[in-house]
């Protein structure tokens, strides 16, 4: 089996350009893994706000329902 020539285009490839496009790569995908979990991580504290909020609300129609009721007898 004859082995490929090489043809006139064909660049030989740079051992450092191909350590170079590997980080730069590896950079992307490491960025992509973090935005992801950045949104996850955000979104948890989105509701856990949200409850906290919630629950002090709760707590501030119930406290003065209570002082209604014990105002006007009801």
């Amino acid at each position: 089996m004859a082995s490929r020539a090489r043809r006139v285009d064909e660049v030989p490839i740079d051992p450092s350009t191909v350590q170079l496009r590997y980080r730069y790569h590896r950079a992307q995908r490491q960025a992509r893994v973090r935005q992801r979990e950045e949104n996850r991580l955000a979104r948890y504290r989105f509701y856990i706000a949200l409850t906290v909020l919630l629950a002090i609300s709760v707590a501030f129609v119930v406290g003065a329902w209570h002082e209604i009721n014990h105002l006007f007898g009801l």
